[in-house]
């Protein structure tokens, strides 16, 4: 039976003939929590300090990582008031079969997506990229020259069959703890490493004094302000993963906990990498800060400092990889099969899906060099419906009428919120491209 179907058991069990898997720690689901938030969004962080400004970033993003962690409160109270044990599950409680599929499409989108952004971005680290007419090398290249087996094609399918692939074979989130943990230890070095490039600046005389506040000079530029607002909810979106972390634990309340710790942690992570990567570079700091790491340091250890942010960054990436792919493959077996058994117990399937999702990533990355603007569209799309509409309408809908008069205000705070900055900040794309294509 589909897990869909009501049946309370973890999303990808083991098998039924061995014994009881032990809970999983509240300190284990705290590094899968902040492994699946802690992606490709840490790298436009600092670029939204130098949109927003150092003291309106702060606010934004403790604001979104408060509003972040109300909804997933509502989906785990009424996942576990209802009968189903996933997040298309719950709202096809709430909302029949549309709300399952448009959740469905929704996480299949935002994880693929962000799949395909790592991908380009761990070949941009190993084997550089070329943008408009800016070569940028990557650190296979700069250590070895350029040969064949260190082009972008060879190292990322190295790095996706020896490296990826026995990762993501892995049946049980609980299973990737480990990655997990030093998945998030890595970002704390690519963090230390920036906070300690920063300090050398400032020590030096070599940094600008960062804005505290954003410049306003034009209307184009108040718009500008909330095309910054879906990254950061971008950075902060990891729903998808709430079901299959949640249910493997104890106790409901184990999980609100470990998301309470992971909220404050990776928040701390957010503001830092933003201060300190926009002390390190300013004005100049791209949206992609790894392009600002490229740069020539003019000495040999800037140049050390530079390759270890870069490979660190690059094996985050790689750890974090296994956990969306998780997610994204449950859901494509539950809209393609949902009357199938489970997938753990179906290995033709369980294969099929996985190499499938691979080969696509794969040759998305290879094909697609820079992929910023969907990016920014996804997370004013998918991401943020995930992240916060489809949580406050199922609090609004309260089909088990367990809604208080507080949870009804702050869903429906959370949903106008929501709709208002990404219609302003997909308006603003559009007319940014449409000026850019006629200048």
């Amino acid at each position: 039976m589909s897990p869909a179907a009501g049946v309370k058991v973890p999303l990808l069990p083991g098998s039924s003939k061995s014994a009881p898997a032990k809970p999983p720690s509240v300190s284990g689901a705290v590094f899968n929590v902040s492994t699946s938030i802690i992606g490709a969004g840490i790298m436009s962080i600092p670029a939204t300090l130098k949109v927003l400004g150092v003291v309106p970033a702060f606010v934004m993003i403790v604001v979104i990582a408060w509003l972040a962690d109300i909804s997933v409160e509502f989906l785990m109270r009424y996942t576990h008031a209802g009968d189903t044990t996933t997040y298309a599950g719950v709202m096809r409680e709430s909302f029949g079969r549309v709300g399952s599929i448009l959740v469905q499409i929704c996480v299949m989108i935002t994880n693929l997506g962000c799949l395909i952004i790592f991908l380009i971005i761990i070949g941009d680290v190993l084997s550089g990229n070329q943008l408009e007419g800016s070569v940028h090398l990557g650190v296979l290249q700069q250590w070895f020259g350029i040969h064949w087996w260190n082009t972008r094609a060879f190292a990322l399918l190295f790095t996706l069959i020896f490296v990826l692939l026995p990762l993501v074979v892995f049946k049980r989130v609980e299973s990737l703890r480990y990655s997990s943990a030093i998945s998030v230890f890595l970002a704390v070095v690519f963090v230390g490493i920036s906070s300690v490039m920063a300090i050398m600046a400032l020590l030096e005389g070599k940094t600008n004094s960062p804005r505290m506040v954003p410049e306003l000079d034009n209307k184009a530029a108040f718009f500008d302000l909330f095309t910054a607002v879906p990254v950061i909810v971008t950075a902060f979106t990891f729903h998808f993963n709430v079901h299959p972390i949640g249910f493997e634990m104890g106790k409901p309340s184990d999980m609100i906990s470990a998301v309470r710790i992971s909220m404050v942690l990776c928040a701390a992570i957010y503001f830092a990498i933003g201060l300190f990567g926009y002390l390190l570079f300013g004005d100049s700091i791209m949206a992609d800060i790894l392009v600002n790491f490229d740069q020539n340091s003019g000495s040999t250890i800037g140049s050390v400092l530079n390759d270890i942010v870069r490979l660190s960054y690059a094996l985050h990436l790689m750890l974090v990889f296994p956990l969306l792919n998780f997610s994204l493959r449950a859901n494509m077996d539950e809209f393609l099969f949902p009357i199938k058994t489970l997938l753990a117990k179906d290995n033709t399937r369980f294969w099929s899906l996985t190499l499938v999702i691979l080969a696509f990533c794969y040759l998305a990355a290879i094909a697609i060099p820079n992929i910023w603007y969907f990016f920014q569209f996804m997370g004013s799309t998918s991401a943020v419906s995930l992240a916060f509409i489809f949580p406050g309408a199922i609090a609004l809908r309260d089909a088990w009428g367990i809604s208080t008069a507080r949870d009804r205000i702050l869903a429906a705070v959370m949903i106008v919120l929501a709709v208002v900055t990404s219609t302003i900040a997909i308006s603003s794309n559009i007319y940014s491209l449409i000026t850019e294509n006629q200048s």
